[in-house]
């Protein structure tokens, strides 16, 4: 690399993990587009996140799948017997870090939340069973691809600093 380009922060480094990180978004992407689901960019976002964190890949995939499955599970418990509002909503995301303590997940309440968030709060053609199954698969599709990249290309994503 030139002088120019180190200044830049242009590394050998750096295209390495944006090579990476494009191919894998975009397998997801195709992969979820195939599969027809209905939000198809939660997949490539969840590629990403994995890909791109300074946590192992392994701890931080399966915080966000047993996260994103308790919280789709309690949001479409929730919605399927509950008018939503923000009292219903609090409740939810209060009892998703309950259960998110109670099953030993620890970080993966942040997952459940979102995910809670998503089933409750987005406006949806289907119901909340269908909603929060696709999420699950739309999430997990990106976890899987994510850690098939990270076994095919092993790349040390640097700290922030």
């Amino acid at each position: 690399m030139t002088a120019w380009a180190r200044r830049l922060g242009l590394t050998g480094n750096a295209f390495i993990i944006s090579a990476r990180t494009t191919i894998a978004a975009v397998a997801s992407l195709l992969a979820a587009k195939s599969l027809k689901l209905p939000e198809f960019y939660w997949a490539p976002i969840s590629t990403i996140v994995i890909l791109l964190s300074t946590i192992n890949p392994l701890t931080l995939a399966w915080q966000r799948f047993a996260g994103t499955a308790v919280g789709a599970f309690l949001g479409a418990l929730i919605a399927s017997y509950f008018h939503i509002n923000w009292i219903v909503y609090g409740l939810g995301i209060f009892i998703c870090g309950i259960f998110s303590a109670m099953l030993r997940l620890g970080a993966a309440y942040r997952f459940a939340a979102i995910a809670l968030t998503i089933v409750l709060l987005v406006a949806h053609e289907r119901g909340p069973w269908i909603v929060a199954t696709h999420r699950f698969i739309e999430v997990s599709l990106g976890i899987v691809v994510a850690l098939v990249m990270t076994l095919v290309w092993p790349v040390s994503i640097p700290s922030a600093k």
